[in-house]
């Protein structure tokens, strides 16, 4: 009796960690931990370079290490304006960095 009490409870943890999962793997979101009232800290991927300019950004694979450590409200998209400025901001400054001459 108890092992089949346990394996019932081993199946609904299993189910409940897929589903949170989901909910963050939807919206691109690795971790999302609240800091205090209406603040968060937040990591999710960057956007990919190519989708940038584009209508429909896409964060780019969590795979490839190229991760956004967010501090701020706890309503920010990985793909929402805010992240698509700071990460165009990011990428000019880079090149500039890397190519221009001083």
């Amino acid at each position: 009796m108890k092992r089949i009490k346990i394996g019932a409870a081993v199946s609904a943890m299993v189910l409940a960690g897929s589903l949170a999962g989901s909910v963050f793997a939807q919206d691109g979101v690795i971790v999302k931990e609240d800091a205090a009232e209406g603040y968060c800290h937040m990591k999710f991927p960057a956007i990919r370079q190519r989708t940038l300019s584009s209508d429909n950004p896409q964060v780019k694979s969590k795979t490839t290490g190229d991760v956004i450590d967010f501090y701020g409200d706890c309503n920010e998209s990985p793909t929402g304006a805010d992240q698509v400025l700071e990460q165009k901001h990011q990428e000019t400054f880079m090149y500039t960095n890397n190519y221009e001459s001083e």
